[in-house]
């Protein structure tokens, strides 16, 4: 019997599409990866629907949307759901072996063989965060040990360049930027500074005196330019190695991020599309055509069936999710370019997205004092700077309810209640549903960048 290939899938955090040079972005932020993945297909409207991090990899690493998952919230409570099975779970049952880079202790990682960590969020002596340098130290070792090996195996890392702190070294923190970033004439970060739940996280790592947002908006692709550079490495590897034909290559990311958009302020909470676009890439030779760019929406719970169809594996679980082939070979796939979307970072918010219209609906009162309902003309407003509701009431009221009756359809299907209704102390604060923006205002804090690191959910992995 024909030994199964393997699967590296390159998870990189907080990496929205519109910042890559692989999507039109005039800045040279991924030269690598759009060399990479000329040589195989690119989904050019890739999302991820459900924010932030646990929820998108749970997604990612199951094929399912968040009603299969059950998972919504950054701070998810326990384990994944007996109910699932994940990725590395699957494929292990198949004699692969499995190993986690830098996502040990998330719920949505359970199930690898091995796991490895690097140190993604503190400084060096420069002040600066080599994190995709820390990440090849220990992935390229582990790389070529699986490779050495006799069983097929999957490596999923996390890379962590473009979440925050934004901190690339030199030459890349100044790559993009040349200019006085401490100009006291320069006041666009004013209303930063003064949002207490995140000021003391920003103060944690900006330079002090720092007063130009431009500088941090060019901090965010130096960082993206940096980790291409070392993901290069990582391309380099599978080629000596000789495994390229025998290994498909998925590359993409949990969410986007906010920079200075919408007052949420280089984080990755808000239902804009600059944290639901992700991108998305496969190679594979002989098995994914070269030169593909796929215009068609689709999401991470696609990822799973795709990645099994690639690999010739048959699985009798019913995922959410479906198979992206047909599109990389111009045949016929039934298209879903309308689906739910949801956010439990710091809000609790859930909408409805159209081609044309984004219905943004919140479920409590938010630290942002945003209104309760949000609609935005994407094709008029790509940005989303202008919230129609008031002018617009029978199209929030369209929208409203095809986002409650999907809800009704898949917790029919799942037997389970919507988990954005289920999940009330998604913010850790044991208080259940903020009943103002006042308390959500003083209660939701980030800290330092070391409290923020241990925000994210854990529990051990099985």
């Amino acid at each position: 019997m024909a030994r199964h290939p393997n699967l590296i899938l390159i998870g990189i955090d907080s990496l929205r599409r519109d910042r890559m040079s692989l999507h039109g972005y005039d800045r040279l932020t991924t030269p690598h990866i759009d060399k990479y993945a000329s040589r195989g297909a690119t989904f050019e409207e890739a999302f991820s629907p459900s924010v932030p991090t646990t929820s998108g990899y749970a997604s990612m690493l199951t094929g399912f949307d968040c009603f299969g998952t059950d998972v919504v919230a950054l701070r998810h409570k326990g384990p994944l759901g007996d109910h699932l099975t994940t990725l590395p779970e699957l494929l292990a049952e198949l004699g692969y072996e499995t190993t986690c880079v830098g996502f040990q202790g998330n719920p949505a990682s359970r199930g690898f063989t091995n796991y490895l960590s690097f140190e993604g969020w503190q400084s060096d002596a420069t002040g600066q965060s080599p994190k995709a340098q820390a990440l090849n130290d220990v992935t390229i070792p582990e790389l070529k040990r699986l490779a050495e090996g006799d069983s097929p195996f999957f490596l999923f890392m996390r890379h962590m360049d473009p979440h925050s702190p934004y901190l690339p070294p030199q030459p890349f923190m100044r790559i993009f930027y040349d200019g006085n970033e401490k100009d006291p004439g320069n006041h666009s970060l004013d209303d930063l500074y003064a949002f207490e739940p995140f000021a003391e996280y920003f103060k944690s790592w900006f330079p002090e005196g720092l007063t130009d947002k431009e500088y941090m908006n060019a901090q965010y692709d130096g960082a993206i330019a940096y980790m291409d550079a070392w993901i290069a490495n990582i391309f380099q590897s599978i080629a000596t190695l000789g495994i390229e034909d025998e290994t498909l290559v998925v590359i993409t990311s949990d969410h986007g991020e906010t920079l200075d958009e919408h007052d949420c302020y280089y984080d990755h909470h808000g239902l804009y599309d600059c944290t639901l676009t992700v991108p998305l890439v496969f190679r594979f030779p002989g098995k994914v055509p070269e030169g593909v760019r796929v215009p068609h929406s689709c999401q991470l719970k696609d990822i799973v069936p795709t990645a099994l169809e690639l690999m010739g594996i048959k699985s009798k679980i019913k995922f959410n999710g479906r198979s992206l082939v047909p599109w990389m070979h111009g045949k016929e796939r039934t298209p879903e370019p309308e689906f739910y979307i949801t956010e439990a970072t710091w809000m609790r918010k859930h909408g409805w997205r159209t081609p044309e219209w984004k219905l943004i609906h919140a479920l409590e009162p938010d630290l942002h004092w945003k209104p309760e309902v949000e609609l935005y003309n994407l094709i008029r407003d790509p940005e989303e700077n202008h919230n129609l509701a008031e002018t617009e009431p029978q199209v929030v009221e369209f929208l409203e309810g095809r986002m409650q009756a999907h809800i009704k359809r898949r917790e029919k299907e799942t037997g389970r209640t919507n988990p954005m209704y289920t999940n009330l102390d998604w913010h850790g604060k044991g208080c259940g549903p903020f009943t103002s923006s006042e308390q959500a205002y003083e209660m939701m804090r980030i800290g330092s960048r070391t409290e923020a690191n241990k925000l994210q959910a854990k529990t051990e992995p099985k």
